[in-house]
């Protein structure tokens, strides 16, 4: 495949999906507020090396995959990339989630290891230890403010307003030193703009405050499991969203007894995979050769 894009269905859902390469599969989540257009440099760069790389629009993110039960909990979503994963191979591929769709990676990971010969997650960290360590950070909490001040009704018209500048604050001020691309931040307006994406956008973060609902509880259940598939966890050294100390404290060995390593970018922000795209690919082709499918 030479940049297809094509559709995947679960759950009467249809999630749009970019394909390039042939080869063993590398399965690409993006986050918040974010497109699968940052991973350009990672798509071309793994097909070059031999890699099918499909970068998925996560759940929400289009009209086609906006469920009528409005349910964005971390457990559906983790099912629908287990789906697409079952839909692309039958052997096992490689996963790779950045900001909410490395929540998401863990989740997966989580609930069909068998599906996954590895785990790379970008900028967030385990999402139970960061819990823990953003309720004893003060720093941590303002810079994580936007989560709660996402919870107030309506914020959704407050993200859209201005031609989404609320959005683009967001990007400039968690990668302080990137001179952000024109064409990213276009793709990112484009997608917000789209029905339905906001509200949807923001329910993932509203609906990860939920303790009592039966899916609350499964997704729960799916964080608190040791993650068995080898996992890369990489941050970029100057993340104003997550910072590179509460990144690494979070990420921790007895959580992974399939194995861990961490690493930090130097010279990027939150968009690591972005900012520093030679340095994070070779990381990833580094993780990927010694953990084949």
């Amino acid at each position: 495949m030479n940049g297809e894009t094509i559709t995947l269905a679960h759950a009467g859902l249809a999630f749009s999906v970019q394909a390039h390469g042939t080869g063993p599969v590398v399965l690409l989540l993006h986050g918040f507020p974010d497109t699968p257009a940052t991973f350009a440099h990672q798509l071309g760069a793994l097909a070059e090396a031999g890699y099918l790389a499909v970068a998925v629009r996560m759940r929400g993110y289009e009209p086609s995959s906006q469920p009528e039960d409005g349910d964005y909990h971390a457990v559906r979503m983790a099912e629908d990339v287990v789906a697409i994963a079952a839909a692309l191979s039958e052997a096992p591929v490689h996963l790779v989630g950045h900001d909410w769709g490395a929540n998401i990676a863990y989740a997966a990971a989580s609930l069909a290891p068998e599906r996954f010969a590895s785990l790379v997650t970008m900028a967030v960290p385990h999402p139970v230890r960061f819990g823990e360590a953003f309720a004893a950070n003060a720093e941590q909490q303002a810079r994580s403010a936007y989560i709660l001040a996402f919870q107030t009704r309506g914020f959704e018209a407050q993200i859209l307003a201005d031609d989404c500048a609320y959005l683009e604050a967001l990007w400039c001020a968690w990668s302080p030193g990137w001179d952000i691309p024109a064409a990213l931040l276009g793709a990112m307006k484009a997608t917000f703009r789209e029905p339905g994406v906001a509200q949807a956008a923001l329910a993932y973060y509203r609906q990860a405050f939920d303790t009592v609902s039966p899916a609350a509880l499964e997704t729960a259940a799916l964080f608190t499991k040791p993650i068995t598939v080898p996992t890369l966890g990489l941050c970029g050294a100057d993340d104003q969203c997550i910072a590179q100390d509460v990144f690494m404290g979070a990420m921790r060995e007895s959580d992974f007894p399939g194995g861990l390593e961490t690493r930090a970018i130097p010279g990027a922000g939150h968009f690591c995979h972005a900012e520093a795209p030679d340095a994070v690919n070779a990381a990833l082709l580094d993780w990927f050769a010694r953990h084949p499918a």
